[in-house]
C-alpha cells in the first residue's frame, strides 16, 4: 500500500500542469506534528482489568466489553484460546484532510497542482438545485498507526496494532465524489432517509453530541453538521468548521460501509467490520491550521469551539481532523503458550 501511494504521488508530480499554483497556503508549521498537534488526553479514560486507571473526557465513554476484567479469545492451533486482561483506551490511529483546493495535503505540506489534473477534483461548481450556502470540498483519509510510530504497546500481546502509514481515500480521483446521485451507487440505503422526518430526527443526535455522547441508532445523522448522505463532498452549510467536520464523518462512515476500516472498540479479540458504523466508538479532533483542545463527537456543534479555528494567513478551509477510535483489547497473559 505505502509503494503504491508513493507511486501515485509521482504521476500525479509527473503529468501535473508545469505552470505554478498559488493554492494550498498551509502556514509556518506546515506539517503535522506528532507531538503538539495530538490531544494527548484524548487517549484517556485507559481501563485495566475492567477499573478505570486514568480518567479522561467524558465524550462517548459509554459501557463496552472492557467492563469484564478477564477476557477468552480464539487462538490458533493447538492453543485453541488465549486468556488475558481487558484494556480499553482511545487511540489516534486515523486522520481526515477535508480541503476546499483540490489535491492539497495540508498534513504533509504540500500541494500537487488544481483540479486539471487528469480532469477531476473540482470543487467550483454547485450541483444545479442547491441552495446558495452550499460548501463543497474534496477529502483524503490516512491511516495513521501512531502507536506503531512511536513503538507504544509493542509488548501488549492482543493490544498490538498492524499496519503502517499510508493513505487510504483520495476523493479527487473518485468519480462519485462529486455527484450526489452517483454516489448512492455504493449507499443505496441513503435513500431511505431522504426525507423530512428523517432528516428532524437529526435534531436528536445534535442535542446529544452538544451533551457529549453520539446516538448510534440514529446512524444517518451527524448531529449539527446534518445529514450523513449523499457521501459526497457537498455539504449544504456554510459554516465551514461544521461542514468540514460533517465530511470527515462521511470519510469515516465511507471507509466503514466500503469494509476497508473496521470498528476495534465492539470486541476485545478484534477488529469487527462495521458497514453501519458505531458513532460512539469514534471521536474527533482538529489538528490543523489550529490545534483544538479537546476531541469531540462527530458533528458536535461548533458554536463554543469554532473561534479562531480558521484563522487568516492560512489557506482558510484546508483542514485536518484527527480520528481517536476506542480501542478494547485483550491482553493476554499466557504470553509464553501464545
Amino acid at each position: 500500500m505505502k509503494r503504491m501511494f508513493i507511486l501515485l504521488i509521482a504521476l500525479i508530480i509527473i503529468f501535473a500542469p508545469s505552470r505554478p499554483y498559488a493554492v494550498c497556503n498551509t502556514g509556518v508549521d506546515a506539517v503535522i506534528n506528532v507531538v503538539e498537534d495530538i490531544c494527548w488526553d484524548c487517549l484517556f479514560p485507559l481501563s485495566i482489568a475492567g477499573e478505570e486507571v486514568m480518567p479522561g473526557p467524558p465524550d462517548n465513554d459509554t459501557p463496552s466489553m472492557a467492563s469484564v476484567p478477564v477476557c477468552i479469545c480464539p487462538a490458533p492451533y493447538p492453543q485453541y484460546y488465549t486468556v488475558g486482561i481487558t484494556m480499553s483506551y482511545w487511540e489516534p490511529a486515523r486522520y481526515v484532510e477535508t480541503v476546499r483546493d483540490p489535491y492539497c495535503f495540508p498534513s504533509l505540506g504540500i500541494s500537487l497542482g488544481s483540479d486539471e489534473i487528469f480532469g477531476v477534483g473540482s470543487t467550483n461548481a454547485s450541483p444545479a438545485g442547491f441552495r446558495a450556502n452550499l460548501t463543497t470540498m474534496q477529502a483524503h483519509f490516512f491511516v495513521f498507526p501512531l502507536f506503531v510510530i512511536m513503538g507504544i504497546l509493542e509488548d501488549m500481546l492482543g493490544c498490538e496494532e498492524v499496519g503502517s502509514f499510508s493513505i487510504g481515500f483520495l476523493s479527487e480521483i473518485d468519480p462519485l465524489w462529486n455527484d450526489d446521485l452517483y454516489s448512492f451507487v455504493i449507499s443505496p440505503e441513503g435513500l431511505l432517509f431522504a426525507n423530512q422526518a428523517a432528516q428532524m430526527s437529526c435534531m436528536a443526535d445534535a442535542a446529544s453530541s452538544a451533551a457529549g455522547y453520539s446516538l448510534d441508532p440514529l446512524f444517518w445523522c451527524v448531529a449539527s453538521g446534518g445529514s450523513l448522505y449523499p457521501i459526497t463532498g457537498h455539504v449544504n452549510d456554510n459554516d465551514a468548521l461544521q461542514a468540514h467536520n460533517a465530511v470527515a464523518a462521511r470519510v469515516q462512515f465511507l471507509m466503514l460501509r466500503a469494509l476497508a476500516d473496521c470498528d476495534v472498540g465492539l470486541w476485545y479479540c478484534g477488529c469487527v467490520p462495521t458497514p453501519i458504523w458505531v458513532k460512539h466508538d469514534y471521536r474527533v479532533q482538529l489538528a490543523m491550521p489550529v490545534r483544538d483542545y479537546t476531541c469531540r463527537p462527530y458533528g458536535q456543534t461548533d458554536f463554543m469551539w469554532a473561534s479562531g479555528k480558521n484563522p487568516v494567513g492560512y489557506s482558510q478551509e484546508n483542514f485536518v481532523w484527527i480520528i481517536f477510535r476506542r480501542h478494547i483489547c485483550c491482553n493476554a497473559v499466557n504470553k509464553e503458550d501464545s
